[in-house]
């Protein structure tokens, strides 16, 4: 504790002193960001990481950045300050800079702000580099969680997003969906069978090594299009009928004794009992409960003893 104090205290002189240079401010950044980490306060550095961001370098600026992100939260007054350098980021020619910026905005913003970014964020989903489409994907997934009525004008390009050439820019608009599809169902129902030929090409394999898991086809995407199907398909014959064939398929090629693949067997089961029911795929489901069941290992034997009916119980965030 003394020497983190020490550490401190020289910080707070370094940054106070008019000859710290830009690079030097970099590395007493690095410092102030550990020292919160071990939990303790350097909040005499927040406006100097704001200044980092606002006038370094590519790598001055990241830091700063990162620096921000780590030091405040969404109602902090600081980032008031922070607005017209990401307002300039985001229109710079200079794509690490846009990345950054984007980032920072997906990560917190202060919600009275939106309007300011928002049309610029909107151009990034026909940039022609998919980290940027995909970055801007993801600011305006955060910007519908804090201000859903700011982005009801853009659904259409939600749509676009999830048929993107690039399977990353439809994945980080598959968590938008599952949002959307959650808290209204019925209004998605023409979405099923795009959902469902997405999931048949996952488990199929046929996105790029890059989103396997353990030799597992993109398991984290497979586990959020099964929940966006369970939401589709509950209490709803005919869009059940539409996926009881890759429900079905998922079921078969999990079978790779592996802690992903029981996940993905979960979420497959869990969604089998929440559509509407069928015999076959009941049968199957109820034999991967048994085999949860009868594993000597105490998670999966949790699992199997939770009713289907009452799976949803235990469902989180991926």
């Amino acid at each position: 504790e003394r020497l983190i104090k020490k550490e401190l205290e020289s910080i707070k002189e370094q940054v106070a002193s008019p000859n710290t240079t830009m690079r030097q401010m970099k590395e007493i950044m690095v410092r102030a960001i550990y020292c919160e980490m071990l939990g303790y306060q350097a909040s005499f550095s927040y406006i100097h990481a704001i200044k980092l961001a606002q006038q370094g370098s590519v790598l001055e600026k990241r830091v700063g950045y990162l620096a921000v992100s780590l030091f405040l939260n969404e109602t902090d007054e600081f980032l008031l300050l922070l607005v017209n350098t990401v307002l300039k980021d985001l229109q710079s020619t200079n794509l690490i800079e846009v990345c950054m910026a984007l980032t920072v905005v997906s990560q917190m913003f202060p919600k009275d702000m939106i309007p300011a970014i928002l049309p610029v964020v909107e151009e990034k989903l026909t940039h022609p580099k998919e980290i940027i489409r995909r970055k801007a994907v993801l600011a305006l997934y955060k910007f519908y969680l804090i201000a859903p009525n700011q982005v009801q004008h853009i659904h259409s390009k939600f749509r676009k997003a999830l048929c993107d050439k690039d399977p990353g820019v439809m994945t980080a608009s598959l968590h938008i969906y599952l949002q959307l599809i959650k808290e209204n169902p019925e209004s998605y129902k023409d979405l099923t069978g795009s959902m469902v030929t997405i999931l048949r090409q996952v488990v199929g394999g046929k996105l790029p090594l890059d989103f396997n898991y353990h030799s597992v086809p993109a398991p984290w995407l497979q586990i959020q299009l099964l929940r966006i199907l369970a939401y589709l398909g509950k209490e709803d014959q005919g869009t059940s009928e539409m996926m009881y064939d890759v429900l079905e398929e998922s079921l078969r090629r999990a079978e790779m004794n592996h802690n992903i693949t029981y996940a993905i067997l979960f979420e497959c089961v869990k969604t089998i009992y929440t559509v509407h029911p069928k015999s076959q795929l009941l049968e199957k489901a109820a034999e991967c409960i048994g085999n949860f069941v009868l594993s000597p290992k105490i998670n999966l034997k949790y699992l199997g003893k939770i009713p289907p009916y009452d799976h949803h119980r235990v469902s989180g965030p991926l």
